[in-house]
């Protein structure tokens, strides 16, 4: 029988039989909810970026199968987000016997409460209807889970409450895995579970037995199993014993986005910018590519663990923390509207350091140095796709667009941009380095106002990070300036202001 909205108004087993409901089990329904939806054309998982040729056909074909799965990937690779999205693929609702802590199928039921209410009452044993909202659970493993937590133990209070002997089954208290019947139980970050209450999972995994005690029990019980870990080469933290991953039908391996434009993708949807903020500041679409190319860098820097991965929050913090450095200025100058700069990425080392591992050499070099490097290599990165590269230009300063600017700093000229000027102040000073508007125009011709002066800005750092000008990060900003002054300036005669470190 096709559940419908009337379906709840059903409420005794001889109604719901008349009804011609037949049960199946959580995974058959998974497995034809998305037959219907493949056959539709429907997106099974909607908002979820680049796993569309790799890890969503192998999860649709372990749902096939009506396999348990293991989703194995580094930290912020969607393992939950798809996890959590499967209870799309439930049926609406599925009743149940009122009453019963496993929400037993009235007609394959599994408590002791549920076997006895059905002998007694027969087709006018009170039925329930459960949403497909209510049918998830999630645990987080951690190493003081125990099996009683998961599976159950005797309560004596309740031992004592009803008189019971400890012989009797009715004593038992279920865990959290025997109260998921009928649902989907996701297992987060599973090597952190220790190998001892790995184990009580075999048999609930293969046979449907759980062992309680000194209980012989044999529930049948009818979960659809999501395990999420990183992969056990990759973590210090623990591993999956074997004959659990071998009871584990289905293991797919996940994996950060494989380009910037996906990348971008999901930051966008991920990232929280309150509609104040988003009315208030507009973010240049290359400075968005920075951002996500600051992911990129550190996913192929030799100071940062690889092995612990780069989690995509590190680009959706990013974005957050860039929007509110640029809405921090315009309240604090009291303007309606303003653009995010390039300096503007200085606001988001406190999300870089955060979401970074680093290997011995990169703590050396300190969290907030490796953050500062990662930024300057993602706008020497993404410099030369807007405009032409400086080292293919060095030996021709004829043709050469930045030779003006070059010979302005070379002159002795500085130009400071501090994180707090005015847009008018911010338009005055990058208008003042002769040959900078004339780059931009060239380049980049239908850039207008607020975008060429970002633009602007961008010559100017890009520049820096290929050697043809100086920059010396100060304590409200940076400074530009000739390249070998700048060098000289960090061993003789620095001012108070300025920091050995580039940014």
């Amino acid at each position: 029988m096709k559940m419908t909205q009337d379906s709840p108004k059903i409420t005794t087993l001889g109604a719901l039989k008349a009804a011609g409901y037949r049960s199946k089990s959580i995974k058959d329904e998974l497995r034809d909810n998305l037959i219907l939806k493949l056959q539709a054309g429907e997106n099974v998982f909607p908002g979820v970026y680049g796993y569309e040729d790799t890890v969503i056909p192998d999860i649709e074909r372990a749902i096939l199968s009506r396999h348990n799965i293991l989703l194995l990937g580094l930290r912020g690779q969607a393992k939950t987000r798809i996890a959590r999205q499967m209870i799309n693929l439930l049926d609406e609702w599925v009743p149940f016997v009122q009453g019963s802590e496993l929400q037993d199928d009235p007609f394959a039921p599994l408590s002791r409460h549920a076997v006895e209410l059905l002998a007694q009452q027969g087709d006018t044993t009170p039925i329930g209807w459960m949403h497909r909202s209510e049918r998830f659970a999630e645990k987080l493993a951690t190493p003081d889970v125990s099996v009683a937590d998961l599976i159950g133990d005797l309560d004596p209070i309740k031992a004592a409450n009803l008189r019971l002997s400890y012989a009797d089954e009715r004593v038992i208290h279920f865990g959290l895995i025997p109260r998921s019947n009928r649902c989907i139980f996701v297992l987060n970050e599973l090597p952190d579970l220790q190998a001892r209450i790995q184990v009580a999972l075999f048999n609930i995994l293969q046979e449907g037995d759980i062992q309680i005690r000194g209980f012989k029990l044999r529930l049948p019980l009818d979960i659809q199993f999501v395990f999420t870990a990183n992969p056990e080469d990759y973590t210090n933290r623990g591993s999956i014993v074997t004959p659990l991953k071998d009871r584990i039908e289905s293991q797919i391996l996940t994996h950060y986005p494989k380009s910037l434009e996906i990348s971008q993708k999901i930051t966008r949807q991920e990232a929280q910018i309150t509609p104040a903020a988003a009315q208030t500041v507009k973010v240049h679409p290359v400075l968005e590519r920075l951002v996500e190319q600051i992911a990129i860098e550190a996913r192929g820097s030799e100071f940062v663990d690889q092995k612990s991965g780069v989690s995509a929050r590190l680009t959706i913090s990013a974005l957050e923390n860039l929007v509110s450095a640029a809405e921090r200025r315009s309240l604090k100058s009291n303007t309606k509207h303003t653009h995010c700069r390039v300096n503007d990425l200085w606001g988001v080392i406190p999300a870089i350091t955060g979401k970074i591992e680093l290997v011995y050499e990169g703590e050396q070099e300190g969290a907030a140095i490796v953050a500062q490097n990662l930024i300057g290599k993602a706008i020497r990165t993404q410099f030369i796709e807007f405009f032409p590269n400086p080292e293919e230009l060095r030996k021709n300063s004829k043709e050469n667009p930045y030779e003006v600017i070059k010979r302005w700093f070379g002159s002795g000229n500085k130009l400071d941009l501090l994180l707090d000027l005015a847009d008018a102040d911010y338009a005055t000073a990058l208008y003042q380095v002769p040959g900078l508007e004339a780059v931009v125009v060239k380049y980049q011709a239908d850039s207008k106002g607020l975008d060429r002066l970002f633009l602007m800005e961008l010559v100017l750092h890009g520049l820096a990070e290929f050697s043809l000008v100086g920059k010396s990060k100060l304590e409200k900003g940076v400074v530009f300036q000739d390249f070998m002054s700048g060098l000289l300036g960090k061993g003789f005669g620095k001012s108070g202001d300025e920091e050995d470190e580039d940014f």
